[in-house]
């Protein structure tokens, strides 16, 4: 008998060690999966979300991000000196009042044309409210037919954990102030077209020495 126990163990083991081991993921992988491939409920409770951000204000401060996982993966922390913010973002193209006073033809149009995404204009939109602090990136949490809404992750650069954390006191430099009016940020590099690197674009190394040729 002990001789068919010890048989059947290392007939076992040999068949453990055959199959391929399945590799678990970690929380954040399946929070990741989750937003990627909703089932229906939560496709409706996303609606009900967006029904209420919009009945809103267009900049709202937030306890906590709504995509734990996309803010992580953007540099957030759950500590002092991290704050994020909800935007609202009207979607279509960017017009401007067409003026009642004396013009030229030319000047008559309505047709703003910014160069500018909307994730980017998000971005400047909460600086602008909030000067103390600076923005470290942005990620879209939901859109529908007449808004994008955008949650951006701000550092306050006075903070002592700020200060005192050697993977984020860089943003405390002077050279990092207001990254978003200088299209610094994640976003404005993306508008800017700074990811590809081409011959033919006029983007490096600004527009202004092109001489504002566009790309």
């Amino acid at each position: 008998m002990a001789k068919e126990n010890k048989t059947e163990t290392k007939q076992n083991k040999e068949k453990a060690n055959k199959e391929p081991q399945k590799s678990a993921h970690g929380f954040y992988h399946y929070l990741k999966e989750a937003w990627k491939h909703p089932t229906q409920e939560q496709e409706a409770e996303q609606r009900q979300k967006l029904i209420s951000w919009r009945e809103g204000d267009r900049i709202t401060k937030l306890e906590k991000p709504t995509r734990l996982d996309r803010a992580r993966n953007l540099g957030y922390k759950a500590k002092k000196g991290f704050i994020v913010y909800r935007v609202v973002i009207e979607r279509g193209g960017r017009h401007k009042a067409r003026p009642t006073t004396k013009r030229r033809s030319k000047r008559f149009n309505i047709k703003k044309m910014l160069r500018m995404n909307y994730r980017w204009v998000a971005e400047q939109r909460v600086q602008r409210k909030h000067q103390n602090l600076e923005v470290l990136n942005s990620y879209l949490v939901g859109q529908d037919g007449k808004y994008f809404f955008f949650e951006v992750i701000m550092v306050d650069r006075n903070a002592p954990e700020i200060k005192a954390d050697k993977n984020l006191n860089w943003i405390t430099m002077p050279a990092n102030k207001f990254r978003a009016y200088r299209g610094l940020t994640s976003a404005g590099r993306k508008s800017r077209g700074l990811f590809n690197r081409q011959r033919n674009l006029k983007v490096r190394p600004s527009l202004r020495s092109w001489n504002r040729q566009g790309r």
